[in-house]
Order: C-alpha cells, then structure tokens, then sequence
C-alpha cells in the first residue's frame, strides 16, 4: 500500500494532496456514497467471521438501510469476552496490532481492540492529513511538509491508543520521534519530555501533540527553567547556545520568562482531549501557534480535525461509518433503556444540534453500530470560509455516565468505591467535571454524617488516593504518576454540604410531587439547580453543563 511518505519522497505533491485531503472537495453526496460503499464491504466482512454474526444478531442486511433497521446498536461489552481476551479468530481480519485504552470497573478491566493493517493503513493517511492541516496556509498545499519533522514524543506508550500514533506519524509521516520511540517506551513520562527537549535544543523542533493539558503543563514547566534540561551542559554546543540565546533575548524584550516559542518555531501543534477549548489561547501564548483540534477514540482512530481555518472539526468519510442519535433520542433512552434510538446520518443532521455518535469500523475493523459514549454538536452544515460541503463539528461532552477529566475516565462506580475507602462517614453524595483554574477537575459535593470533622482539602487528597489503589485501567495515560510530578496532577475537589442537605432535597421534591425515581439527586452530572437545591451557594467556576430532558421530565 502507498503511503504518503512515499508520494512526498517523490515530489509528487497533487497526488499527495489529493490522497490525504481531496475528500474536502467533496460535495456531501459524494461524501456518503464513500460512505455506504465502504460499509457494504465492511458488512461482507462481519458476515464471514463468528464475532461479527454475534453482534450483528445473525442479521443479514445486503444495504445501508437494511443494516441500520436490522443490527442493533452496541457497546463495548457487547463484543465480551472475545475483545478483553485478544481472540484473534472470530475477527472480521487478522489485527496488525491490538492497542488499548481504559476500562469500566466491575465490567472490564482494559479496553482492548483489534486494528487490521488496511485500518492501520487509512488511519496512518489521516495522521498525514492532520500534519497537513496544521501546516497549510491554504488548499492544496504542502509545502511545509518535510520529511524527518522533529517531533517531540509526549504520548502514552504502546499499546495505548496514543502511542499508535506516534508509530504512525513516524512510517507515514516520516517524522523523527524525540527521543527516538523505542527508547520513549522503556522511559517515564518525565524523563521522556527532559530528554526530548534535551534533543530539540540540539536538533530543533517542528511540532508535537497530545492532551491539551500536557501541553499546557510541558510549557509551564519550560517557562520555569525546568523543561530544557541542564542548560550549562550544552554550552559547548554552537546549535543549542545560539538557540538559548537567542531565546533569552526574545523573552528579555519581551520582560519575561522564556518560552518555547522563543526557542522553536514549531510548524505543527496538534492537540486532542475534552478540554481542547480551554487551553487554546495558553498555547497559543506558549508555542507561538493555535493547536490543530482533532477528535479520535480507541474504537475509531480518528474521526474528525479541524481545518487550516482552526474552526469547527471536518469529518473523515474513509476509516468508520458514521451515525448520529439525536439528542431528543438519547433523552428518551435515557428514561427507558431498553428503547432503541433512532439515528440519522450526516446528510440528515441539523445545525446546532447535539448527537450522540455512533461509528461502525471500516475496513475489517470489528466495532459495529458501536456507541462510544460521546456527544458532539453541529456547529453548521458546511464550512462557508473555505467552501467545504461537510456538516462541521466540535466535541460537546461524554455522553454516559463518566466523569472525563482529560486524564481520568471515573465511572459512578468508582467514585463511589473512592468515597467509601476513605473511611469518612457520610449521608449522601453527588459529583461531576468542572474546570477550575483552567483546568479539569473531579467535584464531589458530600454531607459529612453526625458532624464528622474532617477538611475538604484532606478528603479531596484521600478520594484520590483511593482513586489511584483502585486504578484497573481509568487512567487514559500509563504513567500517571510521572505525569503527576510533572503538571502537579490534583483532579479532586471536595465541598462539603451542610447538615440536612439530601434530605432537604429529598423533601422538596415530594412536595412538588416528583416520581419516586426522582426524589434523590442524581449521583453523576448534577446540574446547578440541583446543587442550588442541595445548598451548594457559591458555584465560583465554570461548570461543564451536563442538564438532561430526562432530568428536567422527571422533575415536573
């Protein structure tokens, strides 16, 4: 299979545009005949293999709107035990690499899914097209792509999801890793970044990528003097003198701390995760450039990405089918979980909306009609600046019951568990994702039990820790605690209620005649009028706003 390394080596520059990005040319038509013929191959594939037939329900749809009326909707543990035991017969095609993310207490430890070579392949594409994205001025251009970009490592190792792409961006990028992968990997997270910067001084920087925060954090820590290593052990070296000097001469005019923007120029800056958003303008500040946001997940590589335009996120036609439960659906599940939801595709969604997605793998891929458990939002059904016909998008929040922090994935469960091990008694508790200086954090709202003194901030460190005793796979990142000395990681904040909280909630809901169901709050997603009525008065960061109709339904 070509790769567009291969193209580049060539000089052949229109083909490469034309393989990575000529989808933006599409008319929407076109983007869904891609679509439906590359979901009848795939459905031929899961016909012939025994995992496929089980999810399928031994449906045997020959079109798009029979497989969608026949198959029914799944979840990851819909494809149990096969998936978390690595079976590798059963499959719709032989995986060149199993990869991994985290799990679902008292379900399944670790997510493991099964990649095939010709999804590797097209996933490896997109990677190329994202550094495309991100350098491009306008279309059709790529002159800024070269082979050997330095690109410093600050992803997860293998088999995490995001150590992938770090492989794919060196065989389809041709990118120089920093440090080289196969020594990141026998690293910790610290120690990966020190000697990667230590190298980039040395050999220069053309970009990188990963979790907003990281990247927050890795230029904070620069701008303190702690992200370059020991400085006085590279003045013997002309390259990394005449960088740090020039450096410090940048940031002196400017009357501040040196940061990495003065240093390098880097010429792509990728950025993924749910708080993308926030960090924007602190990238920005630090690396002298706006991130490129892209939308992936472990059962569908990547889905969308921003465009040179840095606006709404592009969908990709080629690595998964892509369904859409509107929001007003979710709501109805949400109250009835054995109600199956309608989807719509994207030729049927409406501006403004929000969709749970729904993707089903190409390629001999095994995830079918899967709902990953993300809402994104529409922002408009075409990017009118620079004239692409495909409906745009931006991740709006989990769709499920996790609390996702960016480097946390907490089930109620979980929180729960955490709670308990504490040992601190309690009368009820309600938790969910706020951003707190900038960054997110997990907010346990609890009413201690009999007065029990304790300090929110010592709760707050004890929850974590239990947190952490529990970990059997929630942590999206293996070395949490590398992470932890290195960004100062405390995702827990703890207020405590005052006495009588729940059951003074409890019984201004019998009084306005709520269903029994509805007489607690709800333990995950709490929206401000619930916390208002718990006595929570002082609401001083801004929430990520999780207020369902169902909520709404059963409070009337």
């Amino acid at each position: 299979m070509i790769r567009p390394i291969d193209l580049l080596r060539e000089g052949k520059k229109e083909e490469l545009w034309q393989m990575c990005c000529g989808f933006v040319d599409f008319s929407l038509e076109q983007f869904m005949a891609v679509q439906k013929r590359l979901l009848l191959e795939q459905i031929e594939l899961l016909k012939d293999c025994e995992l496929g037939k089980k999810v399928m329900r031994g449906a045997m749809p020959t079109t798009a709107e029979e497989f969608r009326e026949q198959v029914p909707l799944t979840t990851y543990a819909d494809y149990l035990p096969e998936l978390a035991e690595q079976r590798e017969d059963g499959l719709p095609a032989k995986p060149a690499v199993w990869i991994r993310t985290s799990g679902k207490t008292g379900e399944y430890d670790v997510k493991w899914m099964p990649i095939s070579s010709r999804f590797l392949h097209e996933w490896g594409v997109l990677t190329f097209t994202i550094g495309i994205f991100s350098s491009c001025s306008e279309r059709g251009d790529v002159s800024k792509i070269k082979e050997h970009w330095k690109m410093l490592c600050t992803l997860a190792p293998r088999p995490y999801t995001s150590g992938v792409t770090g492989y794919l961006l060196r065989e389809y990028l041709g990118a120089d890793i920093l440090p080289p992968l196969e020594e990141a990997e026998m690293m910790d997270f610290g120690s990966k970044i020190k000697v990667g910067f230590e190298q980039a001084l040395s050999q220069g920087l053309d970009g990188f990528g990963g979790i907003s925060a990281i990247l927050v954090s890795i230029g904070e820590q620069f701008s303190q003097g702690s992200g370059g290593g020991n400085a006085s052990h590279f003045l013997s070296q002309p390259r990394v003198l005449f960088r740090l000097m020039r450096g410090l001469v940048k940031s002196k005019l400017a009357r501040r701390n040196m940061l990495p923007k003065d240093i390098w120029s880097p010429k792509m800056l990728v950025a993924g995760g749910t708080d993308s958003s926030i960090f924007r303008e602190k990238i920005k500040e630090m690396w002298g450039r706006y991130p490129l946001d892209a939308y992936g997940l472990t059962e569908g590589g990547v889905v969308a990405a921003q465009t040179w335009d840095y606006e709404g996120m592009t969908f990709f036609p080629s690595l998964n089918f892509l369904e859409f439960i509107p929001e007003r659906e979710w709501f109805k599940w949400q109250l009835d979980h054995s109600y199956q939801p309608k989807t719509v595709l994207l030729d049927e969604v409406k501006a403004g909306e929000n969709y749970e997605i729904v993707l089903t793998n190409f390629h001999g891929g095994i995830m079918t009609r899967c709902r990953p458990g993300d809402m994104v939002r529409i922002t408009s059904l075409r990017n009118e600046k620079l004239n692409i016909n495909i409906p745009q998008m931006v991740f709006e929040r989990r769709a499920d019951d996790l609390v996702d922090i960016g480097l946390m994935r907490l089930t109620e469960k979980v929180i729960w568990q955490a709670i308990e091990g504490t040992g601190i008694p309690y009368v009820d508790w309600t938790a969910r994702k706020e951003i707190i200086d900038n960054r997110s954090i997990l907010h346990i709202y609890f009413e201690p039990k009999d007065n029990y003194i304790a300090s929110e901030e010592g709760m707050a460190a004890a929850v974590y820790e239990q947190i952490k005793r529990l970990n059997d796979g929630f942590f999206i990142h293996g070395d949490i605690e590398s992470i932890e000395k290195l960004i100062e990681f405390k995702p827990v904040k703890v207020t405590f209620l005052s006495q009588g909280a729940f059951s003074k909630y409890i019984f201004q809901q019998q009084a306005e005649g709520a269903d029994l169901g509805a007489l607690k709050p709800p333990h995950i997603n709490p929206s401000d009028k619930v916390l208002s009525m718990l006595g929570a008065q002082r609401i001083e960061v801004e929430a990520v706003q999780v207020v369902t109709e169902a909520e709404r339904i059963t409070t009337l």
